[in-house]
């Protein structure tokens, strides 16, 4: 979601990695035996999911924004943002934190 926030997708094969977690109690995997259970309501695992999206939207910002230009084979050129451009971006669409 993260990504998507930034204008991605996820695709098969994309290598698009997801936020997995278990909410299970220990031992619930017991194979024999009664294992007493409690639990989160569902509301209350909002924040976790909050967290790992802005937390991926910032690291995608971070690496954008620290890139520089690089030449590869052939003489493949990647351009680094400009970044006085994008300063002027983000201030009109009130993005800029001072």
């Amino acid at each position: 979601m993260g990504i998507a926030r930034l204008g991605g997708t996820a695709s098969n094969g994309s290598g698009d990695i997801f936020l997995a977690f278990s909410t299970a109690n220990p031992g619930a995997a017991a194979e024999r035996g009664v294992t007493p259970l409690t639990w989160l309501p569902n509301g209350d695992l909002t924040p976790f999911f909050d967290a790992t999206i802005q937390a991926t939207e910032e690291a995608i910002v971070n690496a954008l924004v620290a890139a520089e230009t690089m030449v590869g084979i052939n003489g493949n050129t990647a351009h680094a943002l400009p970044k006085d451009q994008l300063r002027v971006i983000l201030a009109k669409y009130n993005r800029l934190v001072p």
